[in-house]
């Protein structure tokens, strides 16, 4: 989709359909939306007075103009209460319009991006990247192993419109930033839709090394002969059952002239689950290609963070095995050595997650890292605690957690704390070895977290449990059926609130 910013006056634009903002009970039309209605012979005011238009939050209301200007639709959506507006409110109602019109074979789509609220709160900036990374991600599609296309239509065109020169500047800005943003978010999804013949960990490396390509980044791919040497006995114990070769991948990002690295990114990266040995239920193994939406998120969000160029060094790991129940995979009463040494009881397979993650935890954590944050799809007690649509936070340092809830928030990424209680720690305790993969007594989430906690030592960590809300089965506001790339915008939400902002 070709994304343009453009000045004109509002009526003047040549466009399938131009889309303006309105606010929950607004009486008296702004000076666009003014001139637009006098085009359309006042019907806007008409249908506010008669009360078929509100302005709430969802709400979208078509009109033709029936050849009267240029443009051929007015589609006026709503943000609901002006004293309630949030930016992810804009980034939901620009995807819904936007999708809505799609739906209608709209392929060149307009947006006025001045005149949306009072000022007070939110630059111009923040309301074009808004914008634009809501029109993106509600627009977005996986149609790549369709062989028929039928009427299927794309939008070809979108454009951000300013009725002033002054304006350009900063949409331009806050354009480019949403777009970047947008792109890795759906790089995510395209990812996490991949079915798992084709995202084998051979294949996730793969992607690995265009990002770092791409962005001239560094990596490196550690291959089984290495995780032997290093004795990552853990994530190879996972691997066994596959005829998918393991891959351990390395990317790294410097931002700033130092070695450190100020942030640590793990992502899970199981491309299949069947469960291993602890062979999951049939119904619903097919989303088990998301697995890997950790891994995808933690790719995407270096990407990003590379081309908007910030001052940070990051570094993301991505463990990409699959668990699979061969002759030769794991068994329940197994015991496996991690890469630090530590001896674990298999209880299991379907504990294959934090298996693999801590081996990456320890690979990264012998560099020292400022901060690690590991990100997977770890616990269906996540989903039992919180549901779908929000994802849990544990870690050991409250302040790393409370940045990430607040860059989590500001993007409209749904994040809650659980507590990282000490005294469920007896129940990944062992027997027969240090520390076991499955606990007992509920409080799965936190077991999990636990067992992860292990293997960071003092490093301040954080652990995102996004098993609820890593996959959608409807669209709903900018998320479309299937994987969502969560959280890949409060990761680099994250990144630039502790950069400050561009490298130099």
């Amino acid at each position: 989709m070709d994304i343009k910013v453009a000045s004109a006056g509002i009526t003047k634009v040549e466009t399938g359909a131009m889309v303006v903002f309105m606010f929950e009970g607004e009486k008296r039309l702004g000076r666009e939306l003014g001139a637009l209605n006098r085009k359309l012979g006042k019907v806007i005011t008409a249908s506010i007075e008669n009360g078929e238009m509100k302005g709430r939050a969802g709400e979208l209301n078509v009109f033709h103009s029936l050849g009267r200007m240029p443009v051929q639709r007015v589609a006026v959506a709503g943000l609901g209460k002006k004293e309630e507006f949030k930016l992810d409110k804009l980034r939901a109602a620009a995807a819904e319009s936007c999708r809505a019109l799609k739906q209608n074979k709209v392929t060149d789509i307009t947006v006025l991006a001045t005149s949306i609220a009072d000022g007070r709160k939110f630059s111009q900036e923040d309301y074009a990247r808004a914008i634009t990374e809501g029109a993106m991600l509600g627009l977005y599609s996986f149609r790549k192993y369709f062989t028929k296309e039928n009427d299927f239509k794309e939008v070809k065109k979108l454009t951000l419109l300013s009725t002033s020169e002054d304006g350009v500047a900063a949409i331009k800005k806050g354009s480019n930033k949403g777009r970047i943003i947008a792109e890795a978010v759906c790089l995510a999804r395209d990812m996490v839709n991949e079915p798992a013949n084709y995202l084998t960990p051979a294949a996730m490396a793969d992607i690995a090394k265009k990002i770092a390509e791409d962005n001239k980044l560094e990596i490196t791919v550690l291959e089984r002969e290495d995780m032997q040497k290093l004795g990552m006995g853990a994530l190879l114990g996972v691997s066994r059952g596959s005829v998918q070769p393991p891959k351990m991948i390395i990317v790294s990002y410097k931002g700033r002239k130092s070695n450190d690295i100020d942030l640590a990114l793990v992502g899970k990266g199981i491309t299949f689950d069947t469960g291993g040995i602890s062979l999951k239920t049939a119904a619903g193994m097919e989303e088990m290609k998301a697995d890997m939406s950790g891994g995808a998120a933690v790719l995407a969000a270096i990407g990003s963070i590379a081309r908007l160029k910030l001052k940070i060094n990051v570094t993301v790991v991505v463990p990409a095995v699959e668990n699979m129940p061969d002759g030769g995979a794991i068994r329940p009463s197994d015991i496996l050595t991690a890469l630090t040494g530590k001896t674990i009881e298999i209880i299991s397979t379907d504990a294959e997650g934090r298996l693999i993650l801590c081996d990456a935890l320890g690979y990264i954590n012998k560099s020292k890292p400022k901060a690690i944050i590991d990100i997977a799809t770890l616990t269906g007690a996540c989903i039992v605690a919180l549901g779908k649509q929000c994802s849990g936070i544990l870690g050991n340092d409250q302040s790393l957690v409370d940045r990430i809830i607040e860059s989590a928030s500001e993007e409209g990424e749904a994040v809650w704390q659980l507590p990282l209680f000490e005294d469920y720690r007896d129940n990944i305790k062992s027997s027969v070895a240090d520390i076991k993969n499955g606990g007992s007594g509920g409080g799965g989430t936190i077991t999990a977290a636990l067992f992860l906690s292990e293997f960071v030592g003092d490093t301040p960590w954080a652990h995102m449990d996004i098993a609820g809300t890593n996959f959608t089965d409807r669209d709903r506001k900018y998320l479309v059926k299937g994987g969502t790339g969560v959280p890949v915008r409060t990761l680099v939400n994250l990144a630039i609130k502790m950069s400050g902002g561009r490298k130099k």
